[in-house]
């Protein structure tokens, strides 16, 4: 079978190393699928991950076909299927979302320009490097002829954590959930929607109470990043990493038993009146025919408040990198 190939860049980081173990492992493709790797770091990060790649093949993963490890963009973006945007400056104490901006979106011109010209031309683009929805827009714009619609950002960590904090609030399994969103921005404007979900078949705002839910969920999921930055002094890696092949599958592999996912997707044609050119989280379907936003949510108006809110920042982010698209 012939190995399908794999690009994380920033490889050897918090969340690019146990990225590049759960691939090697089969974790993405399952357990008959053999990969390659090609992996990107900067030229002072690669004795690192040469030391890391060491200790990779040790595992002998028997899908592990081969590994590139480059600072060059066309040898690490060249006839890749699949792309893990990880690489980029990850936030620290005291630094602002502006300084994010401005440290990372000067990477992800050369990048999206490395897609265009040297990536197989169905390739499937993750952006997990904050802020990964104005950098997927950076790099969408500089890749045009890669559709907008092969490339996604990551909202499925915000998405778990809205799960696994409704789950222990009503005291159940994330498996007995269904339809919860995340709408906008990875930011802690993002709003984490309820209205719509359900817990073992009951409507889950009738289990919490609007309280709760406005109250302690809401800012809970948005500022749960910061949280565990307060208390690591680094930003979310392991569990980073997981929603990343998380985010994968589901659009690889589709959804089913009527739920859906949140995804960082272009906004064109959005049946929610969303500026149409953003990467915007909405609640999507992942079939055969690519991801598809959910259509006719009711949207009452505490949620377009909040929705409109995300909207503006990410039109603002877009303001401050319109010299790179």
């Amino acid at each position: 079978m012939k190995p399908i190939k794999v690009l994380i860049t920033g490889a050897a980081g918090r969340v690019g190393m146990p990225l590049v173990y759960r691939v090697s492992a089969g974790d993405l493709f399952g357990l008959q699928q053999p990969v390659e790797l090609q992996l990107l770091e900067i030229e002072s990060m690669l004795p690192n991950l040469e030391g890391e790649v060491m200790e990779l093949r040790d595992c002998a993963f028997p899908l592990l076909k081969d590994v590139t490890i480059t600072s060059d963009l066309e040898t690490a973006f060249g006839d890749i299927d699949v792309a893990f945007m990880v690489g980029a400056s990850p936030r620290k104490k005291g630094m602002e979302r502006k300084d994010l901006l401005e440290a990372n979106g000067k990477i992800f011109p050369a990048q999206g320009k490395a897609l265009n010209d040297f990536a197989d031309k169905d390739v499937k683009v993750i952006m997990v490097g904050n802020p990964a929805n104005t950098n997927a827009l950076i790099v969408s714009k500089n890749a045009p002829d890669i559709s907008p619609k092969q490339i996604t950002s990551m909202s499925r960590l915000d998405h778990n954590r809205a799960l696994s904090m409704l789950a222990q609030k009503t005291n159940a399994y994330v498996s007995d959930i269904k339809r919860v969103a995340i709408w906008g921005n990875h930011s802690p404007t993002q709003y984490p929607d309820l209205s719509h979900a359900i817990v073992h078949g009951k409507r889950a705002l009738d289990l919490v109470g609007d309280d709760w839910y406005r109250d302690t969920f809401i800012t809970g999921v948005q500022n749960r990043g910061t949280e565990i930055l307060k208390h690591l002094g680094v930003s979310s890696s392991i569990s980073a990493a997981i929603c990343t092949i998380k985010h994968f599958k589901s659009w690889h592999y589709g959804t089913n038993n009527g739920d859906w996912v949140s995804k960082g997707v272009y906004s064109m044609d959005n049946p929610y009146g969303i500026d149409e050119e953003l990467f915007f989280s909405f609640p999507v379907i992942c079939d055969e025919f690519g991801i598809s936003i959910v259509e006719n949510l009711k949207i009452d108006d505490f949620s377009m408040q909040m929705i409109k809110a995300t909207e503006k920042e990410l039109i603002a982010e877009r303001d401050v990198v319109k010299h790179l698209l």
